[in-house]
């Protein structure tokens, strides 16, 4: 019986989930399986990884045989590339405190690398709603500008309309003066 490391979908239409999933390779793709040993969230963003980092290199130590996608995982989580360092430790390329030390330095650089990317992404964000803002804020002032000119050239007119009307209204109240008079 070959044992694959392989996803699991569940989640509705459209917004996927899967589980991460030792299973036997004749099994259907959400049938029967093993053990469950993580779980992938690719709609959050960034993607959701939870994974029990040593049952899957103990499965990996077994034989599994990782799919493409779970390859991929397995490889951002550095589960591979630890059972790479502990093949080097059995093989006396290096000790096991050698092998844990670049182990530990490869995450830091990995959490580091990953935070820049989240405060790069963050800060291009606010730097696109700054803009958004600005614009909104121009146009803004552009209709202000516009209902401005239009009420003053609306008061012009009422002002003309108002002084026309006056000086028609003075002459006919003189007519009516001198006829009474």
């Amino acid at each position: 019986m070959s044992a694959k490391m392989r996803l699991q979908r569940h989640g509705k239409k459209g917004q996927p989930f899967y589980h991460i999933v030792i299973a036997d390779a004749r099994a259907p793709r959400d049938g029967r399986f093993i053990e469950k040993i993580g779980t992938y969230n690719p709609v959050a963003q960034p993607a959701q990884i939870n994974i029990n980092f040593d049952k899957a290199l103990d499965w990996l130590n077994k034989g599994a045989q990782p799919t493409d996608t779970v390859r991929s995982i397995l490889s951002q989580k550095g589960v591979l590339l630890k059972k790479h360092l502990l093949v080097g430790v059995k093989k006396g390329a290096m000790t096991a405190e050698q092998a844990e030390v670049k182990f530990q330095n490869w995450m830091k650089e990995k959490e580091a690398k990953a935070a820049e990317e989240v405060k790069a992404k963050a800060e291009q964000k606010r730097a696109a709603q700054k803009e958004r803002l600005e614009a909104e804020a121009k146009v803004n002032e552009a209709r202000i500008a516009e209902l401005a000119k239009r009420r003053a050239e609306a008061a012009a007119a009422e002002a003309a309309e108002n002084a026309e009307a006056a000086t028609e209204e003075a002459p006919a109240a003189e007519e009516t003066t001198e006829a009474e008079a």
